[in-house]
Parts: C-alpha cells; structure tokens; sequence
C-alpha cells in the first residue's frame, strides 16, 4: 500500500499543469525572451544608439548653428534632443521585433515560439512589450547621456512617458509586422529605408514644422510620426508644434488597428506555419 501510494503522488507531482485564461508563465517566459535577447549584446543594442544619438546631436549643433538658434523659444540643440531621443527610440523598438521574427523564421526556430500554449494574443504581447522594453531602456539611457552636455529637464513628464510608450508600441507591431511579411533580409531593409526612415525625418525630428509650406504642413499632419515626436518634445521642453491632445488620442487609436493586424495574422498563421 505505502509503494502504490508513493506512486500516485508522484504521477500527481508530474501531471500535466493547468492554464488558466491565460497562460501568465509562457508569457513572462517569452517576454524574458526577448529581453535577454538584446540584452546580451547591449554594447549593440544600447550602447551603439547612444554613440550615434550624441553624434547626430553634435553634427546638428556645429553645422547648424545649433548653440545660436532659437526655435519655439528655445536654443536649437534643446529643441533637437527629443526628437533625436525619440527617434532612436522607435528605431530600436522596431528593430527589436522585427529581427526577432525573421531570424527565428530564417534560422528555422519560429516553431519554438508557435508550438507552446499560447494565445495569439500573448504572442504578440510578450514579443512586442521586449520591443517597448528596449525602446524604452535606449531612451534611458541617451537621456542621461545627453544629460553630461546639455542642461535637459522635463516641462510635463507624464506626456513625455505617454508618447514615449505609445509611439514604442506603435513602432514594435510595425517591427512585427514587417518580420511576418518578410521572408529575406532584403524585406526588412526595404521596410525601414522605404517607410520608417523617410516617415522619421519628414516628422519633425530636425525641424519644425512652421517652417514648410502651407501644403507641407497639411502632409506632416497625417503623419503619426509627427505626433508621436511633437508630443514627446513638449514633454520636455513645454512647445508643440500640433495639437497635443489630437495626437494623445491618434496613437493608441493606431496601435489599436496595428495590434488588430498583428493579432489576426499571427492567429492565422500567415507566413509563420508555411
């Protein structure tokens, strides 16, 4: 009787665990994932943006008379560090996804992420909060950088952190989408030279957009780049140059549609169980 009982308990210590509505270990797993996954190469991953943020800046700030020009009622090179922080920001973000999915689809590993109990939904949740997760920590990071050379403080902190959030977010399911539709290198590069980096420096990042014709400034305004930088900028220096609660509200609208599109194609498999 005691060995018949000591076998039971051991087939109850190895039964099959029980999820529940949702699967909170496999997503803490695959968020820890994506973590530890740039964090091994944080020389790559968070110290080369600072090298080339500050770099940008000081370029800016030279040639451009950046140390004697005013815009929206501060010297220019004040006015250039968000958009600059933000924009690396959102690169990584993007980057960060993005090269997730297709190394894993390229590399033939993708199964290692699709064969586990979990939802689509928490798929794209713990792949997208590791982009968010490094945006974030980038932005950090050059924010104290730029600390060392230029007095920067925070004229309304929480706008700053909304727009920093979203706009990673918005950036992460981009980087997803374009690692699912990708099937080569190739793919990605045409993403982030054909759409992510011309709708970056059309936004604002290096200028405002006061200056442009009246017809450019429509353009700019249907833009959510342009929100994303402006609102991270007044956070930080008090100025927008759009409106700031349009832009407060167009963002999670997009990442809505964005999450929307994510969800439906990981669930359907699309690209990722051919």
């Amino acid at each position: 009787m005691c060995r018949m009982a000591l076998i039971d308990q051991k087939l109850t210590q190895i039964a099959p665990r029980t999820i529940g509505r949702v699967n909170t270990l496999g997503l803490w797993t695959l968020y820890s994932r994506e973590v530890k996954r740039f964090l091994n190469v944080f020389t790559q991953t968070l110290m080369a943006p600072v090298i080339t943020t500050l770099l940008f800046l000081a370029v800016f700030a030279l040639a451009l008379g950046g140390l004697s020009r005013t815009v929206g009622g501060v010297d220019y090179i004040t006015f250039l560090a968000p958009g600059l922080m933000m924009m690396t920001m959102t690169q990584n973000s993007f980057a960060n996804t993005s090269s997730s999915i297709l190394i894993a689809k390229v590399q033939g590993n993708i199964v290692d992420i699709l064969m586990p109990p979990l939802a689509p939904w928490e798929m794209a949740l713990g792949i997208a909060a590791g982009g968010i997760t490094r945006g974030l920590m980038v932005g950090l990071t050059v924010f104290f950088a730029m600390m060392l050379f230029l007095p920067i403080s925070l004229a309304h902190p929480l706008s700053a952190l909304w727009f920093a959030i979203n706009a990673c977010m918005m950036l992460a399911l981009l980087g997803m989408l374009g690692g699912i539709w990708a099937q080569k290198y190739d793919h990605i590069a045409a993403v982030t030279n054909f759409i992510i980096t011309p709708l970056s420096f059309l936004s604002g990042t290096f200028y405002s957009i006061d200056r442009l014709p009246d017809a450019w400034v429509a353009v700019a305004h249907f833009n959510p780049f342009f929100y994303m930088i402006d609102g991270f900028r007044y956070g930080f220096i008090g100025h927008a140059d759009g409106n700031i609660i349009i832009g407060a509200i167009l963002l999670p609208v997009v990442n809505l549609i964005l999450w929307f599109v994510t969800h439906r194609l990981i669930a359907t498999g699309y690209r990722l169980k051919a």
